[in-house]
């Protein structure tokens, strides 16, 4: 799956030259958190959000400081702030830092910059222009597609053998001390584990296996006094 049958096609931009007032209209009227600012080719150039425009009603000037606080001020931080707050237009209020990825991305790409960067969405570009949007929502449907499920047949044996396997690769599952069994496609757990958080791992690892129906959790909380329970499961 890529980005591009995922993402909201045609997005709304707006030229650099767009006046704050209709801009405030549009983002009301067509219910829009932000849109991007593009150039006359479609190159983007910057983005407009609520934020942007709301910081306008508390602007963060230096005005009335004194002259050894003004020494503190740095200058050109100051001048874009207060540029932001009192521009007129698109270029001087919005946030020239733009983040995108192509149409052919991976949906994965998209969800890290969205993580790194404490963003909802992205732009999506092809040729340099602005294409597409992506959304968190967006990328819903890819996880909705794509099930985080481990591929194995269905029978008990093999269902076992995946989940125990599965076990040994995971540096918090202790194979020597969980004993597993698997009968209809249900999944017991039985012996020790460490900790709660490594039963609900357990429990999570064995319902990405297909052909589990549920999971019993028969397990106990601690280290048992000897030093193995269940050898070589």
């Amino acid at each position: 799956m890529r980005i591009k049958e995922l993402m909201t096609p045609d997005p709304v931009v707006v030229p650099p030259d767009m006046k704050v007032e209709p801009l405030v209209r549009l983002l009301a009227d067509r219910h829009l958190s932000g849109v991007f600012v593009v150039d006359a080719a479609g190159a983007p150039l910057g983005v407009v959000t609520e934020a942007d425009l709301v910081r306008r009603l508390a602007p963060q000037d230096e005005e009335g400081l004194g002259w050894l606080a003004r020494l503190a001020v740095d200058a050109d931080r100051a001048a874009r702030r207060y540029a932001r707050a009192h521009g007129r237009c698109a270029r001087d209020v919005m946030s020239p830092t733009i983040v995108s990825v192509h149409e052919d991305a991976p949906p994965a790409e998209a969800a890290q910059l969205m993580c790194d960067r404490r963003i909802r969405r992205v732009a999506v570009l092809r040729d340099g222009r602005v294409v597409g949007v992506v959304s968190r929502a967006d990328l819903l449907k890819a996880v909705a597609a794509q099930p985080d499920r481990l591929g194995t047949e269905s029978d008990d044996a093999r269902i076992r053998r995946t989940i125990v396997a599965e076990m040994r690769r995971q540096p918090w599952a202790d194979t020597e001390l969980t004993a597993v069994t698997v009968s209809g496609g249900v999944v017991s757990f039985e012996g020790y584990c460490r900790s709660n958080e490594v039963r609900r791992a357990l429990r999570v690892l064995a319902e990405r296996v297909d052909g589990v129906r549920s999971v019993e959790d028969r397990l106990t909380v601690g280290v048992p006094p000897s030093s193995s329970l269940y050898p070589g499961i």
